[in-house]
């Protein structure tokens, strides 16, 4: 479905009835990363996958798009489709940057939280300075350039030597994506807070998940972010990159489920 909000129309997939899950996805992706997830859940929740703005079939591309607009976008996504009841937000990677965004401002929204193969820290000197790079070259050339580095860093070396159809999908989306809004997202995670500091505030049920062999955010990575939240559930994928709903999403599937069962009241 089609909502359109102010000056930005906003596609969302938006199935089944139920308890809702909001699904965010990660950089420079859109929501087609979550349909496994989407397909197993949809039977029980209400599942909500938008594509932020700028990315898959949104509109709305800016100069610079921050971590905490997205995280306000969901806010007025979910206001837009009548979700007064508060929300389990699944995100991973920059999809896990807004999530901590919307934890804090929006923390009666929340009644579960999952994030995957995520930081919580800000980036370093030399990833933003990539960061910064990536945001300028884009503009001139598109997103060629970096596609294969990139999925070489995305998914296990197993998910690329099998040629997994995940691989040759999320590079389909890569190419798509407008470069404006691949630009404003990467200028938004270099500029974005370290936001470690909030994360002994959060008091939802949390799940962590982490893909085993994740080269952009490490177990040892993901394990901090679980030993700081007070009431998270630290899970490792086998198998997995840092695309573990994508490459293993039979093994997120069964967490997750186990982790909404055991919350539910």
């Amino acid at each position: 479905m089609e909502l359109t909000i102010r000056n930005t129309t906003y596609h969302v997939e938006d199935r089944g009835t139920g308890a809702p899950l909001l699904f965010v996805h990660g950089f420079p992706l859109d929501h087609t990363m979550w349909s496994a997830q989407l397909n197993a859940f949809a039977e029980r929740y209400r599942v909500i996958a938008p594509d932020l703005h700028g990315f898959g079939m949104s509109t709305g591309v800016r100069e610079l798009s921050g971590m905490e607009d997205f995280a306000d976008d969901l806010q007025e996504i979910l206001a837009a489709l009548s979700i007064t009841e508060p929300v389990t937000l699944c995100g991973l990677s920059m999809g896990g940057y807004i999530a901590w965004q919307f934890a804090q401002k929006y923390p009666e929204r929340l009644s579960r939280l999952i994030v995957c193969d995520t930081k919580a820290t800000a980036d370093t000197e030399p990833t933003r300075a990539n960061r910064l790079e990536l945001a300028e070259r884009v503009l001139k050339e598109g997103p060629e350039f970096f596609v294969d580095g990139m999925l070489q860093k995305l998914f296990s070396a197993a998910t690329i030597q099998t040629n997994s159809p995940v691989v040759e999908q999320t590079r389909n989306v890569i190419l798509k994506t407008d470069p404006q809004a691949i630009a404003a997202a990467a200028l938004g995670m270099a500029a974005r807070p370290d936001m470690s500091s909030t994360l002994s505030a959060i008091t939802v049920p949390t799940l962590v998940i982490c893909g085993a062999e994740d080269q952009i955010t490490t177990v040892l990575d993901m394990q901090k972010i679980a030993e700081q939240i007070p009431n998270a559930q630290f899970e490792v994928i086998l198998g997995a990159g840092h695309m573990a709903p994508m490459e293993k999403p039979a093994d997120v599937n069964d967490i997750i489920t186990y982790f909404l069962a055991g919350t539910d009241i």
